[in-house]
C-alpha cells in the first residue's frame, strides 16, 4: 500500500480506469479514487474504453467526466476490478497500478493490490483508504457503497457476513447516499430491459431436473427489444430465485457473432472454473467469458451443460 501511495504522490497526471462494459464496482472504485486525487490537487482523468455505459450507473460521482480516449500525457494509470489486463481495452505505455479483488487476477502492472477475500474492489479500496487514514467523504462513500451493493448481489450473496454489514454502516455514517444506490442498482429498468426480460423468461429452458436454467439470446432478439447487454442480467439472476434452480446460464450473441457467456450459481458449484474453460473467469458464484470464434448458441449450450452436469 505504501508503494502505491508513494507512486501516486510522485505522478503528474493520473488516469483512473474502469473496465470495458463497467459495473458499479469498477466504476465506483474509479470514482472514489478520482475524488481522492482531486483532493490531492492532482491532474486526473477518468477512462473507460466503452462508448456506451449503462445509464443505471449515471448517479455515480464524476460519471460525466468519463472519456473513452486514453490521455497520452498520463504518466500513471490505476485500473479497478480488471482481473485481466485486456479488460482495460487499450494498450498502455505508462506505469500501471492494478487494484482488484478477483482471485483470477494475474497481478499485471507495475504494482498490484489484489485481495480476493474482499467482496468487491470498492472494499479493497476502502481498506487502502482507512488503513492509511485517508478520510472518506460523501462522494467517496456513495461510490464505495455502490460497488459493494452490486457485487454482493444486493447484500444477499453467500459471502456476506457481519463484517459486510459493519462496512455498510461505516459507509452510511460517512454519508453514502444508499437510497439512491439501491434505487438505481437494484430497481432501475429501461424499456429495452423490460422487453428482453419478458422474452428471456418466456424462452427459458430447464435442464438436469430443473436445477439448471438456460437463456439463449440472439443479436436479432437484442435489436428487436432495444436492449443492451447488461439488460439481460436481470432475468439471469432472477432465475436463481426458483426453488429448484442452482445454476443459471446466459449465452448472448453479439452483432459480430461472438458470444458473451454469463454464469450464476447459488450452489457449491464454482462457475468461475466453468468460465475458465473458455478463457473467462470471475467469482465462485458469478462469472463470465467471451468467445470470438464462430460457433452457434446451441452447440455452445450443449458443451457448457456437459461441464455443469459433471459438477452438480
Amino acid at each position: 500500500m505504501q508503494e502505491i501511495l508513494k507512486r501516486i504522490d510522485e505522478a503528474k497526471h493520473i488516469t483512473v480506469i474502469a473496465h470495458m462494459n463497467p459495473d458499479a464496482d469498477s466504476l465506483g472504485s474509479a470514482s472514489a479514487m478520482y475524488t481522492h486525487l482531486l483532493r490531492l490537487h492532482k491532474k486526473v482523468s477518468f477512462f473507460c474504453a466503452s462508448k456506451n455505459i449503462n445509464q443505471k450507473l449515471s448517479f455515480l460521482p464524476w460519471y460525466d467526466k468519463i472519456r473513452n480516449s486514453f490521455p497520452t500525457s498520463s504518466d500513471l494509470a490505476i485500473s479497478f476490478d480488471c482481473a485481466l489486463s485486456d479488460r482495460i481495452g487499450t494498450d498502455l505505455t505508462c506505469d500501471l497500478i492494478n487494484i482488484d479483488h478477483h482471485k483470477s487476477n494475474t497481478n499485471y502492472g507495475s504494482l498490484s493490490l489484489v485481495d480476493s477475500n474482499c467482496i468487491s474492489t470498492t472494499e479493497v479500496l476502502y481498506n487502502l483508504f482507512t488503513k492509511n487514514e485517508i478520510q472518506i467523504n460523501k462522494k467517496m462513500a456513495t461510490a464505495l457503497y455502490a460497488g459493494l451493493l452490486e457485487d454482493s448481489g444486493g447484500l444477499l450473496g453467500d459471502e456476506v457476513d457481519g463484517t459486510t454489514f459493519a462496512l455498510v454502516g461505516k459507509l452510511i455514517e460517512a454519508g453514502a447516499d444508499y437510497k439512491t444506490c439501491n434505487q438505481f442498482i437494484m430497481k432501475y429498468l429501461t424499456l429495452g430491459a423490460l422487453r428482453i426480460k419478458g422474452f428471456m423468461q418466456t424462452n427459458m429452458q430447464l435442464f438436469s431436473e430443473a436445477r439448471v436454467a438456460v437463456f439463449c439470446v440472439s443479436d436479432d432478439n437484442m435489436k428487436k427489444s432495444g436492449a443492451i447487454g447488461e439488460d439481460c442480467e436481470y432475468a439471469l439472476e432472477e432465475a436463481l430465485y426458483l426453488p429448484t434452480v442452482e445454476v443459471a446460464l446466459l449465452l448472448r450473441q453479439n452483432s459480430d457473432f461472438s458470444i458473451k457467456g454469463s454464469l450464476r450459481s447459488k450452489s457449491s458449484l464454482d462457475v468461475s472454473a466453468i468460465a475458465s474453460n473458455f478463457g473467462g473467469g470471475g467469482h465462485h458464484n458469478r462469472a463470465g467469458f467471451n468467445i470470438k470464434n464462430t460457433t452457434t448458441l446451441e452447440s455452445l449450450k450443449v458443451e457448457i451443460l456437459k461441464l455443469i452436469n459433471k459438477e452438480i
